[in-house]
């Protein structure tokens, strides 16, 4: 009972951040962006291209399931992106932004550790609303670092690659790069964290994402 809880409630959280949706539209707007510039070479109308991709969904999310947010932050998101490509005229900077998330989750998360306040555990206690009881719990604190250890990995692999192939403006390499770096890679991490994780609810028979601490 307790890992069927939890697959709903992983399924749900998945579900609360848009789902296959979201990551579609991650997808798609740098596969397309890329299509568009091997195929044009005109970095303005292939960023129009990817925008005019994500309107699309955001169009038929915003008419189905009436989500707005989810939505309008994907939309948000690649009008950056194709801005940030237009502006300057060179392709590699519609991929910009994925390689500053990445520098820049990978320091927030491997300082999280250091501190010894792992992000995968501030997220997921917060949800279970234990506040900082998690850290007294050393089994429980090494499970998260454990996870957020697996997100630094994934941060580190795409700056280690991802930096490289833009500043070398090589446009085809970072969009395959970023697109599989991105959403997938995270996708992939997020399985993993959840595997680890589960390992509490074999061991305790309770749920680490939702059942509240007690207290007394």
């Amino acid at each position: 009972m307790p890992l069927t809880v939890l697959t709903q409630k992983s399924l749900s959280l998945f579900t609360a951040v848009g789902g296959w949706r979201t990551v579609a539209e991650a997808v798609v707007s740098k596969t397309v962006f890329l299509i568009a510039h091997l195929l044009t070479g005109q970095v303005p109308l292939s960023a129009t291209v990817a925008v005019g991709a994500v309107v699309v969904f955001a169009i038929v999310r915003t008419c189905t399931d009436r989500k707005y947010w989810q939505a309008a932050g994907g939309l948000v998101i690649v009008a950056v992106a194709a801005s940030l490509a237009s502006s300057s005229g060179e392709a590699v900077d519609f991929y910009l932004v994925s390689v500053l998330v990445s520098v820049g989750a990978g320091a927030v998360f491997l300082v999280s550790l250091l501190v010894r306040w792992p992000i995968i555990g501030v997220v997921v206690g917060g949800m279970r609303g234990e506040r900082s009881g998690w850290r007294r719990d050393r089994a429980r604190l090494r499970r998260y670092q454990a996870c957020t250890a697996v997100f630094l990995v994934k941060f580190s692999l795409s700056t280690m690659v991802m930096v490289p192939l833009y500043l070398a403006g090589q446009v085809t390499a970072l969009g395959i790069a970023s697109t599989l770096l991105g959403t997938p890679a995270t996708g992939l991490c997020a399985y993993v964290c959840w595997r680890i994780l589960r390992t509490e609810a074999d061991s305790t028979g309770s749920d680490p994402a939702i059942t509240a601490p007690s207290h007394g």
